[in-house]
């Protein structure tokens, strides 16, 4: 199961990066860096929240979290 969930990471990774040059190509790359990754983060904590798994974030001590 984990094979296919990585195949189609790397699948839709090189379509994200693909779209966003066409849709971004005359912004400055720092600028679309920064739209993509915001993209990402919002996207990773949605997930987080829809499968409840925010609950455990007070499990993670103070010292860890900074690795």
């Amino acid at each position: 199961m984990w094979v296919v969930a990585a195949i189609f990471s790397a699948l839709f990774a090189g379509i994200t990066t693909i779209l966003s040059k066409c849709g971004l190509k005359n912004t400055n790359s720092n600028l679309a860096t920064a739209l993509r990754t915001s993209v990402v983060l919002l996207l990773a904590w949605l997930i987080v929240w829809i499968t409840g798994a925010f609950k455990t974030i007070t499990d993670i001590s103070f010292n860890y979290g900074f690795f």
